[in-house]
C-alpha cells in the first residue's frame, strides 16, 4: 500500500507540480489562455453583454435541438465548479501566497473566460444526436470529429480520464468532505451523511441531464445567494477595511511580504503560482469538464453557448472567490493563530522528534526536540486549559498519540494555537466577520459546504455519464451510476488523500487532450465567431 501510495503521490506531482517552480499544466493552461484571448480579439470583454442576454433566454427557441436552456448548462456546470474550490481553494491560496494570490485568480479567470468559450462552442458544433433524440458533446467529440478519426484514440483517452475523475474528485472526495464536516460540527457519523447524500444524488442523476439541469437551476442560485449574501454582510460590517484590502491585494501580487508567523512565503513566484494553480482548480478552465454540459444546450448556435459558457470562470473566480478572499484579508484571520485542541492522530498534524524516536519532550509549553506542525507551520505553546492560562509540560507519544505529564498521568485534552488552512479558515473568517450580529456565522460555510459538495456530485455524474456512453454505448450508462452512488457512499465513510490524488491525476489527463484539441481547433472557432457576429450584430440593428 505503502508503494502504491509513492507511485500515486509522484504522478500526481508529474502531472500537475513539474517542475515546481512554474508546472508546465499551469503554462500550458495560461498560454492557451493569452493566445485565444489575443486571436479572438477579447472575446470575452467584448461578448461579455451578449453571454448574458443569451442566459436571460433572449435568443432561446424551445424547438431548437438540445436537452436542457443555456441557463440550464450554465447552471450545471457552474454547480460543478462553485464549490469546495471556492471554500478552501482561495484560503489555500492565500495561506501559502499571501493576499497577492487573489490577483493572479482573477487574471487566470480573465483569460479562462476566453478557455471557456472556445472548448464550449466546440461542444455544440461538434456534438451528436442520440437515437432517443437527446444529444452529447464534449471533447471526446470534438477530438475525434474536429481532428478526424486517426485521433480517435486520444479521444478514447480524454473520456476514460473523465470516468475516473467523475467517480473520484468529482464524486467520493465531495461525499467526503461534506460527510467530515457534518461529523466536525454536528457530530453526525460519516455513514449516516454517505447514506442520505448518496440517496438524493441518486434521485437527480436518474432522471438524466433534464433532472439535472432542473435542479442545478434552483440549487445554483440558492447556493450562490446564500454564500454570497453572507460575505457582502461582513464586508458591509468591515466597510473601512474593504479598500484597505484591495490594495494589500494588488500590492502583494507583486511585492509580496511574509505575514505575521511566515503565512505567506513573500516570494513573488510563489504567490503567482499558488494563485495561478488555485484560479484554473476553481474555475476548470481548460479541464475539458464543462463542454460536456453545455454540449446539451437547445440552440443551433454554437457560438452561443459559447458567450454562455464564458461568463462561468467571472461568476466562480472574480465573484465568488472574490467574496471569499476579500472575507479571509478584511478578517484579517489569515495571519491570526487560532486556538485549538491538539488532535494527534490528525492527518494536517505533524510531529518530527530531532532523534527519530517517538518520543516528544514538552516544557513549559514548548517542544524542546522536535517540532509540531499544523498546515505546514509550527504551532503555538501547548497549553492545559482553554485560553492558554496553564503552559504544559510532559511528552507526547507519536505511536499512540497520548499527552502524558511529568507525574505520568495521561492528559486527554491539551490545547495549541495553529495558523489555519483551507475551508477551516474561511468558516472562522465567517464565524469572525459574523460575530456582531450572528453567533453561528460558520454554519453559513458549513450549509455551502454540504450544497457545493452534493451539486458538484450531481454534475459530475453527467460528465461521467456521456464519457462511459461513449465508451461504451447506452448500456453501460446505468451500471455506471450504480457503480458512481457506491463510490460516493465509500467516499464518505473512508480516508481520501489517496484517492484524491488519483482524481487529481485523472484531471490532469483529461486536461492534456483537451489542451491539443483547443489549438488544433482554434481557427474553427475564430470563423465560427466572426459569422456569428457579424449576423447577430445585423440582427440586433434590426430589432
Amino acid at each position: 500500500m505503502e508503494v502504491f501510495e509513492n507511485v500515486v503521490n509522484w504522478l500526481n506531482n508529474l502531472v500537475w507540480s513539474t517542475p515546481e517552480q512554474f508546472p508546465i499544466m499551469v503554462v500550458l493552461l495560461l498560454g492557451f489562455g493569452i493566445f485565444i484571448t489575443l486571436r479572438l480579439g477579447f472575446v470575452q470583454l467584448r461578448r461579455f453583454a451578449h453571454g448574458i442576454k443569451s442566459v436571460m433566454g433572449v435568443y432561446d427557441n424551445p424547438d431548437d435541438t438540445g436537452d436542457v436552456n443555456h441557463f440550464q448548462a450554465l447552471t450545471t456546470a457552474l454547480s460543478a465548479t462553485v464549490g469546495i474550490g471556492n471554500i478552501a481553494g482561495v484560503a489555500i491560496a492565500i495561506h501559502y501566497g499571501g493576499p497577492g494570490a487573489l490577483f493572479w485568480m482573477w487574471v487566470t479567470a480573465f483569460f479562462g473566460m476566453a478557455i471557456k468559450y472556445t472548448e464550449c462552442t466546440l461542444a455544440v458544433q461538434y456534438r451528436i444526436k442520440n437515437k432517443d433524440g437527446s444529444v452529447s458533446g464534449g471533447p471526446m467529440y470534438y477530438i475525434e470529429r474536429g481532428l478526424g478519426a486517426n485521433w480517435k484514440w486520444l479521444a478514447v483517452f480524454f473520456a476514460a480520464m473523465a470516468v475516473i475523475c467523475s467517480f473520484l474528485t468529482g464524486n467520493a472526495v465531495q461525499a467526503n468532505t461534506v460527510a467530515d464536516t457534518m461529523y466536525s460540527t454536528f457530530q453526525i457519523p460519516s455513514w449516516i451523511s454517505g447514506v442520505v447524500t448518496a440517496t438524493f444524488v441518486g434521485v437527480v442523476i436518474v432522471g438524466g441531464i433534464k433532472r439535472i439541469g432542473q435542479v442545478t437551476a434552483r440549487l445554483m442560485p440558492l447556493m450562490a445567494i446564500i454564500y454570497v449574501l453572507g460575505a457582502l454582510i461582513i464586508l458591509t460590517l468591515n466597510a473601512g477595511s474593504v479598500i484597505p484590502a484591495f490594495g494589500t491585494i494588488f500590492t502583494s501580487a507583486f511585492t509580496p511580504e511574509a505575514g505575521m508567523f511566515g503565512v505567506g512565503s513573500g516570494l513573488f513566484l510563489t504567490t503567482l503560482v499558488w494563485g495561478i494553480k488555485r484560479g484554473l482548480f476553481s474555475n476548470e478552465a481548460g479541464q475539458g469538464s464543462a463542454p460536456i454540459a453545455h454540449g446539451a444546450a437547445k440552440t443551433e448556435e454554437p457560438v452561443r453557448e459559447g458567450v454562455v459558457a464564458l461568463l462561468e470562470p467571472f461568476i466562480d473566480t472574480i465573484l465568488v472567490c472574490t467574496m471569499t478572499g476579500l472575507v479571509i484579508v478584511t478578517t484579517g484571520v489569515w495571519q491570526e493563530r487560532h486556538e485549538m485542541v491538539y488532535e494527534p492522530g490528525n492527518s494536517n498534524n505533524t510531529v518530527e522528534v530531532v532523534d527519530g524516536g517517538s518520543t516528544l519532550i514538552i516544557e513549559d509549553g514548548e517542544p524542546v526536540n522536535g517540532t509540531v506542525k499544523r498546515n505546514d507551520f509550527e504551532t503555538g505553546l501547548f497549553y492545559l486549559t482553554e485560553g492558554q492560562n496553564e503552559e504544559f509540560s510532559g511528552t507526547l507519544n507519536i505511536e499512540t498519540g497520548t499527552f502524558t505529564d511529568e507525574e505520568g498521568n495521561v492528559i486527554a485534552t491539551v490545547y495549541t494555537s495553529i495558523i489555519e488552512n483551507g475551508a477551516p479558515l474561511t468558516s472562522l473568517a465567517f464565524e469572525k466577520g459574523l460575530a456582531p450580529i450572528l453567533p453561528w456565522g460558520k454554519h453559513i460555510v458549513t450549509f455551502c459546504v454540504l450544497l457545493f459538495g452534493v451539486s458538484t456530485a450531481i454534475s459530475w455524474s453527467y460528465y461521467g455519464d456521456r464519457s462511459i456512453q461513449y465508451l461504451a454505448g447506452d448500456g453501460a450508462i446505468l451500471p455506471y451510476k450504480v457503480v458512481y452512488l457506491g463510490m460516493h457512499f465509500l467516499g464518505a465513510i473512508f480516508p481520501l488523500a489517496t484517492v484524491w490524488a488519483i482524481g487529481d491525476i485523472a484531471l490532469g489527463l483529461m486536461t492534456f487532450p483537451n489542451i491539443i484539441a483547443l489549438f488544433a481547433l482554434s481557427g474553427s472557432v475564430a470563423i465560427a465567431s466572426k459569422k456569428y457576429f457579424k449576423k447577430m450584430d445585423g440582427w440586433e440593428d434590426e430589432n
